[in-house]
Protein backbone atom coordinates (compact mmCIF):
# COMPACT_ATOMS: atom_id res chain seq x y z
CA UNK A 1 0.00 0.00 0.00
CA UNK A 2 1.59 3.36 -0.89
CA UNK A 3 0.49 6.76 0.47
CA UNK A 4 -2.59 8.06 -1.55
CA UNK A 5 -1.62 11.58 -4.46
CA UNK A 6 -3.34 13.85 -2.07
CA UNK A 7 -3.18 13.16 1.43
CA UNK A 8 -6.10 15.99 1.66
CA UNK A 9 -8.56 13.52 0.18
CA UNK A 10 -9.54 10.13 0.27
CA UNK A 11 -12.14 8.31 -2.16
CA UNK A 12 -14.30 5.51 -0.80
CA UNK A 13 -16.32 3.29 -2.61
CA UNK A 14 -19.56 1.98 -1.12
CA UNK A 15 -20.46 -1.74 -1.38
CA UNK A 16 -23.92 -0.42 -0.68
CA UNK A 17 -24.82 3.22 -2.28
CA UNK A 18 -26.80 5.88 -0.85
CA UNK A 19 -29.60 6.78 -2.46
CA UNK A 20 -31.07 10.48 -2.21
CA UNK A 21 -34.37 10.88 -4.19
CA UNK A 22 -33.22 10.13 -7.54
CA UNK A 23 -29.68 10.12 -7.02
CA UNK A 24 -27.41 6.95 -6.38
CA UNK A 25 -24.04 8.12 -4.56
CA UNK A 26 -21.48 5.15 -4.75
CA UNK A 27 -18.57 7.18 -4.05
CA UNK A 28 -17.72 9.70 -1.12
CA UNK A 29 -14.65 11.63 -1.02
CA UNK A 30 -13.30 12.35 2.39
CA UNK A 31 -11.48 15.67 2.77
CA UNK A 32 -8.72 15.17 5.93
CA UNK A 33 -10.61 17.19 8.50
CA UNK A 34 -9.71 20.80 10.35
CA UNK A 35 -9.18 20.63 13.74
CA UNK A 36 -12.67 23.09 13.77
CA UNK A 37 -14.51 20.59 11.89
CA UNK A 38 -13.24 18.05 15.32
CA UNK A 39 -14.89 20.64 17.55
CA UNK A 40 -17.38 18.55 20.29
CA UNK A 41 -15.85 14.87 19.31
CA UNK A 42 -12.92 12.91 21.16
CA UNK A 43 -9.93 11.94 18.84
CA UNK A 44 -9.64 8.68 21.14
CA UNK A 45 -13.57 7.97 19.98
CA UNK A 46 -12.81 8.33 16.55
CA UNK A 47 -9.64 6.55 16.73
CA UNK A 48 -11.81 3.76 18.16
CA UNK A 49 -14.07 4.22 15.54
CA UNK A 50 -16.97 4.87 17.41
CA UNK A 51 -19.94 4.98 15.38
CA UNK A 52 -21.66 8.46 17.59
CA UNK A 53 -18.58 10.39 16.58
CA UNK A 54 -18.32 8.94 12.75
CA UNK A 55 -22.02 10.07 12.54
CA UNK A 56 -21.51 13.59 13.49
CA UNK A 57 -18.02 13.85 11.69
CA UNK A 58 -18.58 12.63 8.23
CA UNK A 59 -21.13 15.27 7.27
CA UNK A 60 -18.82 17.96 8.09
CA UNK A 61 -15.81 16.52 5.37
CA UNK A 62 -17.66 13.88 2.76
CA UNK A 63 -18.17 15.19 -0.11
CA UNK A 64 -21.00 15.38 -1.69
CA UNK A 65 -22.33 16.20 2.14
CA UNK A 66 -24.19 13.25 3.31
CA UNK A 67 -26.56 14.60 6.44
CA UNK A 68 -26.28 12.37 9.79
CA UNK A 69 -28.99 10.78 8.74
CA UNK A 70 -28.05 9.23 5.67
CA UNK A 71 -24.95 8.21 7.42
CA UNK A 72 -26.69 6.82 10.18
CA UNK A 73 -28.45 4.39 7.30
CA UNK A 74 -24.80 3.57 6.31
CA UNK A 75 -23.90 -0.36 5.92
CA UNK A 76 -21.81 -0.77 8.38
CA UNK A 77 -18.84 -1.84 6.26
CA UNK A 78 -19.54 1.08 4.66
CA UNK A 79 -19.06 3.24 7.62
CA UNK A 80 -16.23 0.70 8.46
CA UNK A 81 -14.44 1.87 5.57
CA UNK A 82 -15.14 5.40 6.02
CA UNK A 83 -13.49 5.12 9.34
CA UNK A 84 -10.14 3.42 8.48
CA UNK A 85 -9.69 6.64 6.00
CA UNK A 86 -10.45 8.84 8.65
CA UNK A 87 -8.35 7.09 11.06
CA UNK A 88 -5.35 7.68 8.80
CA UNK A 89 -5.87 11.48 8.53
CA UNK A 90 -5.48 11.51 12.25
CA UNK A 91 -1.76 9.92 12.31
CA UNK A 92 1.49 11.68 11.47
CA UNK A 93 3.13 11.62 8.58
CA UNK A 94 5.86 9.61 10.10
CA UNK A 95 3.15 7.35 11.57
CA UNK A 96 1.72 6.27 8.62
CA UNK A 97 4.79 5.80 6.95
CA UNK A 98 5.35 2.99 9.83
CA UNK A 99 1.95 1.66 9.52
CA UNK A 100 1.99 1.46 5.41
CA UNK A 101 5.58 -0.34 5.81
CA UNK A 102 4.21 -2.98 7.94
Amino acid sequence: MSEPADPMFRTVTLDSPIVRGETSIEELKLRKPRSGELRGLSLVDLGQLKVDSLTKLLPRISMPALTEVEVSNMEPADLLACGAEIGSFLLQRSQRAAVLDQ
